[in-house]
């Protein structure tokens, strides 16, 4: 029974190998603005959304590169062997799930008061390795 479990953790391990994946929990940017940056580097190629986040005006754009430079280093972690650059990795999966809300008062007039909503939000990036994936199959 030992052995059967322990040939089928080394299965799941050498799945998992190709596969490399990064969180940013509670970044303190609302989940909608966040996704507006998310879907334009979905399915793409690493070198093209760096290259889309680099010069991406909005704040959220700074962030996710830092998440997507951190996931390429999990990968490389994973992998001491290959390369990067012959792996085509690509952004398998990016989601953006809202976190913890901080509720806060602003002071209105005649004596009232409104409440502020700061929202935040958690990141995952996975990655894929196109080369890796064909030679399994």
């Amino acid at each position: 029974m030992g052995v059967r479990k322990k040939l089928m953790a080394d299965r799941i391990k050498e799945e998992r190998k190709s596969i490399a994946f990064a969180r940013l929990n509670d970044c303190p940017t609302s989940p909608r603005k966040m996704r507006l940056v998310a879907d334009l580097i979905r399915g793409k190629q690493i070198e093209m959304a760096l290259g889309i986040l680099r010069f991406n005006s909005k704040e959220a754009s700074k962030r996710l590169e830092k998440l997507v430079l951190s996931a390429v280093a999990n990968w490389q972690a994973k992998n001491e062997d290959a390369d990067v650059e012959s792996a085509n990795l690509y952004i398998k999966e990016i989601t953006v799930d809202p976190g913890t809300m901080l509720k806060r008062l602003q002071t209105a007039p005649q004596g009232r008061a409104h409440r502020i909503r700061k929202r935040s939000n958690h990141v995952t990036v996975t990655l894929g390795s196109t080369t890796n994936a064909e030679a399994t199959k």
